[in-house]
């Protein structure tokens, strides 16, 4: 009996919850699926599933088994793409699912480098402004996020931003600079449907105190009039350099612009929160070299900007 083979057979079979399931996945038909269960149960001298017509369910023997094997199986397949990284450059695909935001502002920036680093190595980047609903799918997900992860993900932090309001020195011009968070609703509000921490349901601007010594115990809630709704970030960015209105921003995307006088910051003393961007992977997923190699770029680009 091939043990290792067994052991990936059975994880499957519990990940994908049947036999066939986990033939599909494994490009093996469900007869081998199957007898390569069964080697092992004979081999571990227990049964590790309740086999009916209608479903299979874990055994108590099995359960434990199961929790125990996912990390055994992680470590060898580490070892495994460690040792092969050593002997040959990477090569295959990185398949990443990224925001708009992210794709354009932090990972497209650094392709350029990223090509440099591992020539052999292609990047299939996808965009998805809800990339965790997809995240099986592929290698590693790039998003901003201000909530916890279940337990099926594992995220590794890149960095954290301040989420600040910025209109265009033309537009201010125009309507005047708001002095108080309730000047906010005489103006043209640019809403992007990524804004963690925001409901997207309402029209209201939840801001906080830029600074933990400013006197306000809870956040204000400011009524606002948006003119332009996008799911994609570029379009409002365009429209506030354009004067159209006021839009959020993380601080760092923001930065070149105000530089260079091309956005004006609105209301310092004040943010809409803080986002933080963040590298997500599934833990039901194996991490290749080629991944980690990924990973470990971004963490490295992130903390440059930082």
């Amino acid at each position: 009996m091939d043990r290792l083979q067994s052991m990936r057979a059975f994880q499957r079979v519990v990940e994908e919850g049947s036999f066939a399931g986990a033939a599909r996945a494994l490009d093996m038909s469900p007869a081998v699926v199957t007898r390569l269960v069964a080697d092992l149960e004979q081999s571990l001298g227990t049964r590790l599933l309740h086999r009916t017509t209608r479903k299979l369910s874990l055994t108590e023997a099995g359960n434990e088994y199961g929790a125990r094997l996912h990390s055994i199986l992680q470590d060898i397949e580490e070892a495994e793409m460690a040792a092969a990284a050593h002997s040959k450059e990477l090569q295959g695909t990185v398949r990443v699912l990224s925001t708009p935001t992210m794709a354009s502002y932090f990972i497209a920036p650094n392709i350029a480098r990223w090509r440099e680093r591992q020539p052999k190595l292609m990047l299939d980047l996808a965009i998805d402004t809800r990339p965790l609903s997809r995240l099986e799918a592929f290698d590693l997900a790039v998003m901003a996020a201000d909530e916890g992860f279940d337990a099926n993900v594992v995220a590794r932090p890149l960095g954290t931003s301040d989420l600040i309001l910025c209109a265009s020195p033309g537009y201010l011009q125009r309507h005047g600079l708001p002095r108080t968070p309730e000047d906010l609703m005489q103006h043209a509000y640019l809403k992007t449907a990524e804004l963690p921490g925001q409901d997207q349901a309402d029209r209201r601007l939840r801001l906080e105190p830029a600074s933990a010594s400013m006197p306000a115990p809870d956040p204000l809630e400011i009524p606002v009039t948006p003119v332009l709704r996008s799911q994609t970030f570029d379009v409002l960015q365009q429209a506030g350099l354009d004067g159209v209105g006021f839009f959020a921003a993380s601080e760092l995307m923001a930065r070149p612009f105000l530089s260079n006088g091309q956005l004006v910051r609105l209301l310092p003393d004040w943010i809409l929160g803080r986002v933080t961007a963040y590298a997500a992977l599934s833990t039901r997923k194996f991490m290749p070299a080629k991944t980690r190699a990924f990973l470990d770029f971004l963490v490295e680009r992130a903390s440059a900007l930082n």
